[in-house]
Order: structure tokens, then C-alpha cells, then sequence
């Protein structure tokens, strides 16, 4: 009887379809995870760029998805200034992420990015008035218990490595608060809108608003840089890991849901920890260990606790799908047949 349920939920759960979803976001954590080591393998050459490194990856972005959506002639489904705003948050996160780069180890940085669940929580239960249950909050809870163990490890207790790892820390939560921002809006652009669009303004003024930035804040930095062939390969790789980065992830936001993005993107920390131990040949601390195993469980509850609505899909012109509209005009015939009986 055991081995018949567990065959059944079997063949419910591990479907082509999951495990599809399942890929993908291991795709994207891979990708997350070069993007820090990029990021991280540039401070250590002594490049202190970040508004600039994410730069020629928004521009990558405007250019490619700029010309698909020219080649459709359509017009904006989204208002400009809503885009804007997205970029704006997208782009302090980051410049910020970037920047803690230059101050703590790439674990810790990793690792602090699971703080964006947090705020994401708080930005929804505020902005879009969803309730969680007492589990849900639990798993936060844990979560943060494990990243309070990232801060006690770099603040000299396990020796978390950096110049300044409580600075860098401070800098990365920070950078989680305005990602947080920019990952609540993208999803709810791409479920309910043109994924191509979004990621195509998403790339248009977060060019434009870096080369603002780049102007005032960085032109210094970018004349003491003294260019070399691993610099600009690692700048390269960088931005090719970020593209790739923002064209999947709109994609397994909309097929997959913020919790499976969440916990996909978890799994970037072990990759950061390898490229830690095998690249830099450096020690991790045992607190980090303990740091992951936390933020799993924490994430893991509130996931599996999760209990979202499931709404009728919308097309890419924000309109109920065709089928269900179907099926909500046979519920009403046959829910009229039985009154009149």
C-alpha cells in the first residue's frame, strides 16, 4: 500500500513538465553564480566599476530585445514611467551587489542575497496585501537565523574573509532591498504582459540611468583602471552571464512562480562555494555551513507551506485565456440546468 502511494505520488509530481521547470532553474542559479564569480574575480584584479560592469549588460539587452521589438511594431503595453522605475531599483541593486564585491568574500554575498525573499514578503504584505500564514513567517524567521550566522562569521568570529566583510554585508542587504523591488514588479510585468517588452525597457533605461550614474560617480575609477586582457575577458564573461541571466529568468518567473525561482536561486550558493574553495583556494568557515543548511530549511517551509491562488492564465495583451473562458461559460450553463431541475 506504501509503495503504491508512493508510486502514485511518483508519477503525479515527477513529470516532464517539472522536471523542465526544475532545469531551468538550475540554468539560472549556474548563471547566478558566474555572475558573482565574474563579479568577484574583477575586484580581486582591482577593478572598482560596478555601475559601469552592468552598464554594457543593460546595453546588450536594449540592443537585442530593442530590435525584436521594433522588428513587431507594437506599441508599449506598460506605461514608460512604470519601467523606470523598475530599472531604477534594478540598477541600485545592482551597483550595490557589485560593490560588496569589493569588501567581503563571494560566499557571504551569495549568501546575503537571500535576504530579497525577505523584503519581498514585506514589500507584498504592504503594496499588495497578501497574508501569509504562521508557517510561511517560520520559514522566513529560520532564514534570517541563518544569515544572522553569514554577519557573526565575517564580523571576525569564523574569519569570513574580505577587507571589510561587515560593510560589504551591510552594502548587499541593502542591494537585496531594491532587488526585492524589482523582482515583485518584473513578475507581475511578465505574468500579466509582453516578457519581451519588459526585458527590453528593463535593458533601455537601465543603460541610460547607469550612464547617468557612470558619469557623476565613477569616471575616476574608470581612468585609474589600468586595462588588461583578463580584465576585459572577465568584464566580457560578466556580461554575458548577465544577459543570459535577464532572458531566462522573466521566463521561469512566468512558467515556474516566485518560490521555485527562490529556491532554484539558492543552489547558486553552493556553486559560490566551490568556486571559493576550488578557484581562490580559500577555507569556508564551518558557520557557513551551518548559515546554508538554515536558510534550506527556512526556505524549504515557507515554499512548501506557500498557498497561492491560481488565477485564470492571461495572454501577452493582459486578457483571460480563451479556455477558461470556456469553462466559466459551461460551469454557468450546467450550474443553470441544475436550478431549473
Amino acid at each position: 500500500m506504501n509503495l503504491s502511494a508512493a508510486g502514485s505520488w511518483f508519477e503525479t509530481h515527477v513529470t516532464w513538465d517539472n522536471l523542465f521547470k526544475l532545469f531551468l532553474g538550475q540554468v539560472v542559479s549556474f548563471v547566478l553564480a558566474l555572475m558573482s564569480f565574474t563579479s568577484s574575480f574583477l575586484a580581486n584584479l582591482g577593478v572598482d566599476a560596478p555601475i559601469s560592469q552592468t552598464t554594457f549588460a543593460y546595453f546588450t539587452l536594449a540592443v537585442v530585445y530593442g530590435g525584436i521589438l521594433l522588428h513587431r511594431g507594437q506599441k508599449l503595453r506598460i506605461p514608460w514611467y512604470w519601467y523606470l522605475a523598475l530599472s531604477f531599483a534594478d540598477v541600485q541593486g545592482n551597483f550595490l551587489a557589485n560593490k560588496a564585491y569589493q569588501f567581503s568574500s563571494i560566499t557571504s554575498v551569495t549568501l546575503l542575497d537571500c535576504w530579497t525573499i525577505v523584503w519581498a514578503i514585506i514589500l507584498t504584505y504592504i503594496f499588495i496585501g497578501t497574508r501569509y500564514s504562521l508557517c510561511q513567517l517560520l520559514g522566513a524567521a529560520i532564514c534570517i537565523t541563518g544569515l544572522g550566522l553569514v554577519l557573526l562569521s565575517d564580523s571576525g568570529v569564523g574569519g569570513g574573509g574580505g577587507s571589510n566583510p561587515l560593510l560589504g554585508d551591510a552594502l548587499m542587504i541593502c542591494g537585496t532591498v531594491f532587488f526585492a523591488m524589482s523582482n515583485v514588479g518584473e513578475e507581475f510585468c511578465v505574468k500579466k504582459k509582453d516578457r519581451v517588452e519588459v526585458v527590453c525597457m528593463l535593458g533601455l533605461f537601465g543603460f541610460l540611468l547607469s550612464c547617468v550614474e557612470l558619469s557623476i560617480f565613477e569616471l575616476k575609477s574608470l581612468e585609474s583602471i589600468t586595462w588588461s586582457t583578463d580584465i576585459i575577458i572577465t568584464l566580457a564573461g560578466y556580461t554575458l552571464a548577465s544577459f543570459m541571466f535577464y532572458t531566462i529568468t522573466p521566463f521561469v518567473l512566468r512558467v515556474s512562480g516566485a518560490a521555485m525561482f527562490n529556491l532554484s536561486l539558492l543552489t547558486s550558493d553552493m556553486w559560490a562555494v566551490a568556486i571559493r574553495v576550488l578557484f581562490y583556494q580559500q577555507q569556508v568557515d564551518w558557520l557557513y555551513f551551518v548559515a546554508f543548511a538554515l536558510v534550506v530549511i527556512g526556505l524549504i517551509i515557507y515554499s512548501t507551506t506557500e498557498k497561492d491562488p491560481s488565477p485564470a492564465p492571461f495572454l501577452e495583451d493582459g486578457n483571460q485565456s480563451p479556455q477558461y473562458q470556456v469553462l466559466n461559460d459551461d460551469d454557468m450553463a450546467s450550474r443553470d440546468q441544475t436550478l431549473a431541475s
